[in-house]
């Protein structure tokens, strides 16, 4: 099955979460696709809060690692990260809606948006690491709280991006 969802088909990071925008096509897509300019804000516009947290946690996290891995050419701010590339077509990350498959040969950083959505895929065996995340280094993947301010405070984004650097 192919991917799906919003973001790079090379992406370097792929995100999953079990639900999908509900509005729009979103409900019904079949492949990975980069959005368009301004169609970040319209899914935010056109659903509930829940959208527009995901998406700024996401921006906040990517725009942390990037900036510790002193990337070139980066925003000055994770919301004109949010807005300019964020699951875009130069975008090195991917939003993805269907299940992980994981390849020992993808130098991907898989993350599963919370416990309750990883416990509903077949994933293979995870060592928690506390009552937030669990790891599994050989598929480079890791479960992390919910995409959401409460869930994946700063300092639980902090802690996943040393986890990720574990994975590099």
């Amino acid at each position: 099955m192919p991917p799906i969802g919003f973001g790079s088909k090379e992406s370097s990071i792929n995100f999953y979460i079990a639900n999908r925008p509900p509005i729009g096509d979103y409900s019904s897509m079949k492949e990975l696709r980069c959005l368009a300019p301004g169609e970040l804000a319209h899914i935010v516009q056109h659903t509930s809060n829940h959208w527009r947290k995901a998406f700024n946690v996401y921006a906040k996290l990517l725009f942390d690692w990037f900036s510790l891995n002193q990337r070139t050419n980066l925003p000055p701010s994770w919301q004109e990260y949010r807005d300019s590339e964020l699951f875009q077509l130069q975008s090195q990350e991917a939003l993805l809606f269907s299940a992980p498959e994981l390849d020992k040969n993808n130098n991907a950083i898989h993350i599963i948006a919370g416990k309750t959505y990883a416990a509903s895929l077949d994933l293979p065996s995870l060592v928690w690491l506390d009552q937030y995340f669990a790891i599994n280094k050989e598929h480079r993947l890791i479960v992390a709280p919910y995409p959401d301010y409460r869930q994946l405070s700063n300092e639980r984004i902090a802690r996943l991006i040393e986890l990720m650097r574990e994975l590099r």
